[in-house]
């Protein structure tokens, strides 16, 4: 099984610093496949906790290369609940890669565990007779203190449903659980494997020098 690694993250930091210089991208340094992935972006200030910038991806199996390389770049400029990442922000991002695996159809709502699995829950909103659908990453509900319910009320607002959650409701939701793997790597950490594996520390168009 592929797992998310080091140099699906540097991809994905290559793609959007080349995005910013109006340039190509060096070859990824991994192999290809077929997988569903996320690319995640957040920027961290002054030692803070992490802030998320965007997060987009596929839960459809994707080549890996086209795949982060776009997610790479819709994820930071075109995730509608923020303003496009600029460049000056670069070095205060981190990224994450994330490989989905297993999916597995949950027999109700609260089928899954917090920490381990991700969610893909969809219903229909019995106001307006739609079907609305949305995901959780694995991280989310334990990164955010949530119990079971939480997680799933939460997820149902995403999907854009304001009406009022009831039981019944929860209970009539076919829920999508699954794992993935994931790769976490700063602004910072991703320059000193650039000077270290190309010579030069990356050079960003509209963004102050970085100088690891």
């Amino acid at each position: 099984m592929v797992s998310a690694n080091q140099e699906m993250a540097v991809y994905c930091f290559d793609t959007l610093v080349a995005h910013y210089n109006s340039e190509d991208a060096p070859p990824p340094a991994f192999d290809e496949g077929q997988h569903p992935l996320f690319v995640t972006w957040k920027k961290v200030l002054n030692g803070g906790e992490p802030r998320l910038r965007g997060c987009i991806g596929t839960l459809e199996a994707r080549c890996l290369i086209n795949g982060f390389k776009d997610y790479a770049l819709t994820s930071a400029l075109r995730d509608r609940r923020f303003p496009p990442i600029q460049a000056k922000e670069l070095p205060q991002l981190e990224c994450t890669v994330s490989i989905l695996t297993n999916y597995e159809t949950a027999d109700n709502y609260l089928d899954w565990e917090v920490g381990k699995h991700g969610l893909i829950i969809e219903f229909t909103d019995p106001e307006y007779n739609t079907r609305r659908s949305a995901t959780y990453l694995p991280e989310v509900a334990a990164h955010e203190g949530w119990i079971k319910v939480e997680a799933i009320d939460s997820l149902m607002r995403k999907a854009g449903y304001n009406g009022t959650i009831t039981e019944s409701l929860r209970k009539r939701i076919r829920l999508t659980r699954y794992e993935s793997t994931l790769f976490t790597m700063h602004y910072s950490d991703y320059a000193s494997y650039v000077k270290a594996t190309r010579g030069a520390a990356p050079s960003i168009v509209g963004a102050k020098p970085n100088n690891n």
